[in-house]
């Protein structure tokens, strides 16, 4: 195939899945990183190549002379695949120069990151139908009074740019208990110059947040899909998928095929739901607009997401395809998911008994493969030299 696949961000266990599902059908894939630094996913036998590049954010301009000048070197534009939001938002800013390059499915510049603020997806959702938590912004008049009456404690002071909020204060969102710990939450966030929104905790266990994973093509239609239910996340309660399972729920469909092909998104997108415990109304979390943590699940239960983009953008589009049954699979991210457990169990949300019991189903591993085993084997050391640095440093 003439078409190499360039995948930016291979020091994650999404960047080693997304080169499994190609390398497996022959493509060409080019690991992207901007260090040899614990990029384990290049580690796998199904990596034909690996560049290091500038840092997307130190040295943007470089990076993108870098992407630049190694497509016009090839004899085929590649095809350039992002697995970490950082590189999906410079991507968006520089997405009308990278397509003179490569092959990217989406095709509106601004649209990535308009539905990966926060703030601006919920209002797009709004306008669009779908229910999102109620939600006030931090300049609103009598903020505290609203969210006594409006929101209530505990509730979530939430960062519209996620990635950049995660990089500052190493988690997703803080969660407040009252005005107090609201106020520091707020000072901390203007501190850093991040903007957040205040947030209603829609009520339910982990195991009601649900993932619609979608393909839409060219003409903004949802070609390939897959509906998953998380049972457990790390950090717990508000983190990422590290116990998931296929499960079809249809009404995800409903909700989501319309709304994405409303706003005319190309490619692929994973949309979050919490099931309200209280209603069973499901309400939008976020959208992931690059290749999801549970991607290798997706895989196994018959909808390779890479390949699918891969095969459109290179004028050989695959089948259509939604799985409407319930195949039992799970994804399991073993690491993060002991921590998990351990945190669950403490916290008193999960028993033992209920932790085994879960273990019984079949699983698909985030990162060990016995066909594939160099990168699990990378991973391990990564982690026994992490751990053996913090030893000797008490």
């Amino acid at each position: 195939m003439a078409n190499k696949a360039v995948i930016l961000g291979c020091n994650y266990y999404i960047g080693l899945s997304t080169i499994r599902c190609l390398g497996v059908h022959g493509i060409h894939t080019v690991a992207v990183d901007y260090s040899t630094e614990n990029t384990y996913g290049a580690e796998s036998k199904y990596c034909s190549e690996r560049q290091i590049a500038p840092h997307y954010r130190k040295d943007t301009e470089g990076f993108i002379r870098f992407l630049k000048d190694y497509a016009s070197k090839q004899s085929s534009p590649p095809v350039l695949i992002p697995c970490h939001d950082n590189y999906v938002e410079v991507i968006d800013e520089y997405l009308d120069e990278l397509r003179e390059y490569y092959l990217i499915p989406q095709t509106e510049q601004g649209l990535y990151m308009k539905t990966m603020n926060k703030e601006l997806l919920h209002k797009l959702a709004s306008e669009h139908g779908i229910a999102v938590p109620e939600t006030l912004m931090v300049d609103e008049e009598n903020l505290f009074e609203k969210v006594e009456s409006t929101i209530k404690y505990p509730c979530l002071v939430k960062p519209t740019d996620s990635p950049a909020f995660t990089s500052v204060f190493r988690k997703k969102l803080f969660k407040v208990f009252n005005k107090e710990e609201l106020i520091e939450a707020l000072e901390k966030s203007k501190k850093a110059n991040l903007e957040v929104i205040i947030q209603r905790i829609i009520p339910g266990f982990d195991d009601h947040m649900y993932t619609f994973d979608a393909y839409l093509n060219q003409d903004s239609k949802v070609t390939h899909w897959v509906t998953c239910q998380k049972y457990r996340q790390y950090p717990i309660n508000f983190g990422a998928s590290v116990y998931t399972g296929q499960k079809y729920v249809p009404e995800l469909f409903d909700l989501g095929a319309p709304f994405l092909e409303s706003i005319g998104f190309k490619g692929f997108v994973e949309i979050e739901f919490k099931k309200d415990a209280e209603t069973g109304k499901y309400y939008l979390i976020e959208l992931n607009v690059r290749i999801t943590n549970l991607n290798q699940l997706l895989y196994k239960v018959g909808v390779n997401f890479p390949y699918i983009t891969y095969r459109e953008l290179t004028g050989n589009p695959v089948e259509p395809m939604a799985v409407k049954k319930d195949t039992n699979l799970v994804f399991r991210y073993t690491y993060e998911d002991i921590l998990a457990i351990k945190a669950y169990i403490k916290t008193g949300q999960l028993t033992k008994e209920e932790i085994k019991e879960s273990l019984r189903k079949p699983r698909v591993h985030a990162i060990w493969d016995w066909a594939d085993p160099k990168p699990g084997i990378a991973f391990m050391k990564m982690i026994a030299a992490k751990k053996l640095k913090k030893k000797l440093k008490r």
